[in-house]
Formats: C-alpha cells, structure tokens, sequence
C-alpha cells in the first residue's frame, strides 16, 4: 500500500499547466508531477496534492485522438464538483476568489451545519467549500431541511 489516497480524481484540461497554476494560488495545491508528451508542451500527465487528496489531470488529446473534447469548456460545463472541508472556509474562499474562481452559490451558514458554498474555477470546474460550524442532530437536521426546502 502506498502513501497516495486509493481515490484520486483524474480531469482533462483544456489548459493543465494553467489548471496547475490556479489550483496552487487557489487551494494550496503542492506539484507532485509533471510529464509533457514528446514533441509537445502539451502535459500528458500531472498530479497535485490538495488539502490531504491528490487530484491528477492532463491536457486535451482529444483531436490527436480522433475523438471528441470532453473538457468542461466543450462539454458546457462540468457535473462534477470537488469538496475541500477546510478549517478557514472564509479564508479558502477568498483565496479561491482571488485566483480567479467565479461564485455559483454564495458562502453561507447552511441548515446541515457547515458554512458552504460553490465557485467556478476559470477552466469550468467546480468546487465546493465548506467548514463544519455546528453538528444538528438527526431532528435538527430534518426540520431545517424541511424549512429550507419549503421555499
């Protein structure tokens, strides 16, 4: 068994070394890898470490393959939204904002007991935000869903 997460996200990027750049100004993100394929400057394969996890990606090879591009650019965007749970999440989110990444769903105190919320990274992924505050019990949780869902 290794020292690396058994789970590791893998995303393709229409701009990895950029995606790179905005995920260490905006998370913290250590480099633990980079591989450029041969005769290009395009990076076949990249990993960061994130908050504990690692997140691998790469560029488009999509039109080297005959195939067509699945990044979030050319698919209208991404269905998949990465979660930090972090002690500061004021702090992650202005940092996050910063670098770059776009509000969907603004960072407030939520009903499940975290202080949430949801940004856009400048290459369309999504990532979430959250910092535990409070722990509802199982009631509490129920009837603040059922008020939140009642609008």
């Amino acid at each position: 068994m290794s020292d690396r997460p058994n789970f590791m996200p893998h995303i393709v990027c229409s701009n990895a070394a950029a995606t790179i750049d905005f995920c260490k100004k905006a998370f913290g993100a250590t480099e633990l890898a980079r591989h450029i394929a041969p005769g290009t400057n395009k990076i076949m394969h990249a990993s960061l470490a994130i908050h504990g996890g690692v997140l691998m990606l790469n560029d488009d090879f999509a039109a080297e393959m005959g195939q067509k591009s699945e990044t979030p650019e050319a698919l209208g965007g991404c269905p998949v939204v990465f979660h930090l749970q972090v002690e500061n999440a004021d702090a992650a989110w202005a940092q996050a904002v910063d670098a770059g990444a776009a509000a969907i769903y603004p960072l407030k105190d939520q009903f499940w007991g975290d202080r949430y919320g949801l940004l856009r990274d400048p290459f369309g992924f999504k990532w979430s935000i959250g910092q535990t505050i409070s722990t509802p019990s199982p009631a509490e949780l129920e009837e603040a869903a059922k008020a939140a869902f009642a609008h």
